[in-house]
């Protein structure tokens, strides 16, 4: 699945990118910084495209929280701490980083948003894991081999806090079947993130889409736009943050001659 990804460029690159370079909608990315590592858990506020707002970008957490979302009265962490209604929420949406492509129209935390609530996720990069064995893992950086920004396809949500009223929103990023090049490097899941052709983003966000449409979008993103390459254990790091440039920094394993280039089984 895809819980860690990258978008290193600034609010005004992300702009240009989507043809969307009008002040007004630059001043909504006020409170975004570039992101070398995004890890879903940490729910940070990200720049997506929705379908009832095509024409501005904004900053939406990652981590899908349904609008019907009910917290439980007298909640309290493993300490015996109350829980407040939002932190249940947040809990609730560690579940929720990632809709599978094939169930989406079923599962209930999902199906009530895509039928409508499709929205554009930018990102420049993917981290996955290559596991060698049960327990070692070979993380790596996936990337267009043009550097340029891409869309994952997501859905998004509003949430309304009970306790203060704040409208929180949130997206999910879907998933499909592994490619042969994810699947030799995310040899555990053979999943992935679900990316869009440049020429279909717009498709993707129109809120007319059928159904059925909608259904035959969601496929893989051929390999041959991509590559690959290992990254340090900084990425992992419990001492050191991950969100800098080192992150990305190519790096060999001893021993590990690479998944990137051999033919697909």
């Amino acid at each position: 699945m895809c819980y860690h990804y990258s978008l290193t460029a600034d609010k005004f690159e992300i702009s240009t990118r989507y043809a969307l370079e009008d002040p007004e909608t630059i001043a909504l990315m006020n409170e975004y910084d570039v992101v070398y590592h995004n890890d879903g858990f940490g729910h940070l506020p990200m720049p997506v495209i929705t379908a009832d707002e095509p024409n501005k970008i904004q900053l939406y957490e990652w981590g899908l929280i349904p609008h019907w979302f009910k917290p439980k009265e007298g909640a309290v962490d493993a300490k015996g701490n109350k829980l407040t209604a939002l932190q249940q929420a947040r809990a609730f949406s560690n579940q929720t980083l990632n809709a599978i492509g094939e169930t989406v129209f079923e599962k209930p935390s999902f199906r009530n948003y895509i039928g409508k609530k499709r929205c554009l996720v930018p990102a420049n990069g993917i981290y996955e894991w290559h596991h060698l064995d049960a327990k070692t893992k070979i993380p790596h950086y996936i990337y267009l081999k043009s550097r340029e920004i891409f869309s994952f396809g997501g859905i998004y949500s509003h949430w309304t806090d009970p306790e203060t009223g704040e409208i929180i929103k949130t997206f999910s990023i879907l998933t499909n079947p592994a490619t042969p090049l994810m699947a030799r490097i995310h040899n555990s899941k053979l999943r992935q993130p679900f990316i869009l052709e440049r020429d279909a983003e717009g498709t993707w966000i129109d809120s007319e889409l059928k159904k059925d449409n909608v259904r035959d979008m969601i496929l893989p993103l051929s390999d041959e736009h991509f590559t690959a390459h290992t990254i340090s254990k900084l990425i992992t790091s419990r001492k050191e943050s991950s969100n800098t440039p080192e992150v990305m920094v190519p790096y060999d394993y001893e021993g590990f001659s690479g998944v990137v280039d051999e033919e697909a089984a």
